[in-house]
Parts: structure tokens; C-alpha cells; sequence
């Protein structure tokens, strides 16, 4: 078990631990996982002028990144370098953030389309590990702020 199941286990959550071959993204997680990238959440670090943030949003959608300067309330933010990521969250392996803000010891802000799925796989801080359960049971102990991070598909701009 790894310091986020045991986490997520200590919470009372119902989960299921999901094995898969390495992968280094949420779009290599979903397509070794043989599931729709929708079913995926990914978790992106933002780094803020008050320090980092977590945001959360599937892995078939891109971040806007003026949405999630505006949820964190920082017009300066810009994500996380891997350098950063390596420092401030040394138990975690590089793209495989958990969607865990309390766990990290950050804020977390969770776009409104990952609260829609019954299920979600989410990366565990291992690039091999990953779990599967509930947003409303993973989420309902934290304390996250629910808020668009993404566009509609159709507003994107090629």
C-alpha cells in the first residue's frame, strides 16, 4: 500500500487499487488502463504567490490557465515546474499527483466535471499505481473548492 491508500483507507474511503504498466501522464494512465480519458482525473500543481495549489480535472480536458489563476486568486500563477514538484512533493512520483490537497498540505480546486462522474481514477504518487473510487466520497472530507478550471471543448481555439 502506498502512503495514499493508507491515507485514503485511515479516511474510511471505499476504493479499489488499480495496477498498470508506467505511465508518466494521465493520458498514458487512461490508454494503459484500456478506459476513456474522461474516466481519469488528473491533478495539476499550480504554483501561487501563497504557495501551491492542487487542481483537478479529467484528463481528456486542458487546463485554462486564466480559470485557475482566477479560482486561486493570483493573476501571477503558472504551473509548477518538475523541479518544484520534485521538492515539494517528494513522495510523489513525477505525473502522479493525488487530487488530495489535505494530504499535500495544499488547497485544492476540483473542476465541476470531475464531481459528475460516479467513478474516477486518479493516480496514487506512484507511476504505476493508481485507484479507483467515488469524487463524492474522495472529496467529502476535503476541503476543496469546486469551480471551473476548463472550457467547453467547442471554445477551444486551434
Amino acid at each position: 500500500m502506498s502512503f495514499v491508500t493508507d491515507y485514503l483507507t485511515r479516511r474510511g474511503m471505499a476504493f479499489e487499487v488499480v495496477d498498470h504498466p508506467r505511465a508518466f501522464t494521465s493520458l498514458e494512465e487512461a490508454r494503459a488502463l484500456g478506459i476513456s480519458a474522461d474516466e481519469v482525473a488528473k491533478t495539476v500543481a499550480l504554483a501561487t504567490d501563497r504557495g501551491y495549489a492542487l487542481l483537478v480535472l479529467p484528463a481528456s480536458r486542458r487546463l485554462d490557465l486564466r480559470l485557475a489563476r482566477a479560482a486561486v486568486g493570483d493573476h501571477g500563477a503558472r504551473l509548477a515546474t518538475e523541479e518544484e514538484l520534485q521538492h515539494a512533493f517528494a513522495n510523489c512520483e513525477l505525473g502522479a499527483l493525488p487530487p488530495l490537497g489535505s494530504l499535500l498540505g495544499v488547497p485544492a480546486y476540483v473542476d465541476p466535471e470531475i464531481m459528475e462522474h460516479d467513478t474516477v481514477i486518479f493516480a496514487a504518487g506512484s507511476q504505476t499505481e493508481s485507484v479507483k473510487g467515488s469524487p463524492a466520497d474522495l472529496f467529502r472530507d476535503e476541503q476543496v473548492q469546486v469551480i471551473p478550471l476548463t472550457r467547453p471543448p467547442h471554445d477551444y481555439v486551434e
